[in-house]
């Protein structure tokens, strides 16, 4: 069988939806995919600064493919459904900027973490989420922020956390997210982009010496790669680092 026979095959037996998920804030349009049958860990997607797309929902494909219940989050959902731009190309545009502008805004630390507690219960809701086992939540760009913070915000359900080339992740200002890492009990996974390493090599350091003296897990890996490598319609997609970063979210994800 060929590549693409395999890939049809494997999607074939997923199950995939838009789903309104009800947080405290209003209604999210998320994309839902999970195998037809049996139980999964869920996991919580959330997206670059593109927001929900069809490169996040082929992402969350391949995930089910190998076994999870995954929901790809709409985070600018309190303005837009999804999506918001059609590709992460268009957020360099002036015009990208100024249409996602007053909803970033809007994401505040507070409000992330009342979303994260919202997805979490909805995947625990699901007949496709086996229960027992933790929930994954990884994120890309500013997604990688909101990752962190999902485990704090449901410190019992959250059992992994990944960052492919966030930021933001230890800064000095007093709502960085490694300082809820206390608040935690998650392993977490930092991939970082050559470029964002470059710009302050410290950064990794502050976080996992703060998982560290939480008594946590914390791994942070330089990838030969700029900002936006892992993304399918990020002008700097790198296939091969890409599928590496991949393999070693499989790898945490699969100790859920």
């Amino acid at each position: 069988a060929t590549f693409s026979e395999g890939a049809n095959a494997a999607r074939s037996s997923l199950r995939e939806a838009m789903v309104r998920v009800n947080t405290p804030d209003g209604y999210a349009d998320c994309f839902f995919v999970h195998p037809a049958r049996g139980k999964y860990p869920g996991v919580i997607l959330w997206p670059d600064i593109g927001g929900l797309r069809d490169a996040f929902k082929a992402m969350a494909r391949r995930l089910a493919a190998s076994g999870f219940a995954v929901l790809a989050v709409n985070q600018f959902y309190r303005n837009a459904p999804s999506p918001v731009l059609s590709s992460f190309a268009e957020w360099r545009t002036p015009e990208g900027r100024a249409k996602l502008a007053p909803m970033i805004a809007q994401i505040t630390p507070e409000a992330t973490m009342r979303d994260a507690a919202a997805f979490a219960a909805f995947l625990d809701a699901q007949a496709r989420v086996d229960t027992r086992r933790k929930i994954g939540t990884h994120g890309y760009c500013m997604g990688g922020p909101h990752a962190v913070r999902s485990a704090a915000a449901v410190p019992g359900r959250i059992g992994a956390a990944v960052s492919f080339h966030g930021g933001g992740l230890a800064t000095d200002k007093p709502d960085s997210p490694h300082l809820l890492l206390p608040r935690t009990r998650s392993r977490f996974l930092l991939a970082v982009a050559r470029n964002d390493d470059a710009r302050d090599p410290a950064e990794k350091t502050r976080f996992t010496a703060a998982a560290s003296a939480a008594g946590l897990t914390a791994e942070a890996v330089v990838y030969p790669a700029d900002h936006g490598w892992c993304v399918p319609d990020s002008p700097v997609y790198d296939k091969v680092q890409a599928d590496l970063a991949w393999e070693q979210l499989l790898g945490l994800y699969m100790s859920l």
